[in-house]
Parts: structure tokens; sequence; C-alpha cells
């Protein structure tokens, strides 16, 4: 399997529900660096995995609608702990619906899938992984 990641970074303010989460049940900001990682079993024509170039702008994007905003305020997180999981979910499958709308290329339309990691930190990360 060949695979390409890209890179960009997000910051995003929140708050959790439940005691599990102690003192980040109050209002708080976190800071992720975001890598998401294309994968295919074979290269496409051109030689590559997916454009590069395509690949960074789309990230950009993406992590540009959750950046700088309060995700409390939100409509498409009510209800909903945004946990540095819930996080790369969210961001792969917005990459995945720019991949199957055309935005990556048309050779972007034979990936496998992405995987999309969250770092909290220099040791603490998260990751999901989807099929496309």
């Amino acid at each position: 399997m060949f695979s390409v990641t890209v890179r960009d970074h997000m910051m995003i303010a929140h708050s959790f529900q439940g005691e599990v989460f102690g003192p980040a049940q109050r209002l708080h900001g976190a800071t992720f660096v975001v890598d998401a990682t294309f994968r295919r079993p074979d290269l496409d024509s051109d030689g590559i995995v997916v454009d590069i170039g395509l690949a960074t702008e789309q990230l950009r994007e993406v992590v540009g609608e959750l950046s700088y905003r309060n995700l409390d305020d939100e409509p498409a997180f009510a209800g909903v702990n945004t946990t540095t999981e819930v996080l790369a979910r969210t961001v792969a499958d917005r990459l995945a619906d720019r991949v199957h709308a055309g935005a990556l290329g048309d050779g972007a339309r034979s990936l496998a899938g992405i995987t999309v990691t969250l770092h909290e930190s220099h040791v603490a990360w998260a990751s999901y992984e989807r099929s496309l």
C-alpha cells in the first residue's frame, strides 16, 4: 500500500460534558497538528498516490472551517463532545466528501482510504481511518 501524508494545524475552543473530562468540562482552547494520509494499493498513471498540492489545499480548507471557532457554538456539533477522536473523524469525513466530489483530482477517485491524525501534543494523538 502506498501513502502520502500532508500536514496542517487548527486552533479551536470547546468544552466537554461528563465527569470523565474533569477540568476540561470548562471552556478551553486546543491546538492540533493535523496529518491526513491518503492510501492506495497502486500508483496512478502519473506515478503518484494523490496530487500533494491539491491534498494540502483541501486539508487547509477543511481545518479552516474549524479553526478559530468555539465548537460549542457550531450547529454541526450540537450535543457532541468534540474530542480529539471525534474531530479526527470529522476531518476525515469532510476530506472524503471532497475526494468524491473530485476536488483532489480524477486520480484521487481511486484512493482506498484516508487516515487523519490529530496531535494534541508531542506525547498524545488520536487517529481515525476510513475507507473510500
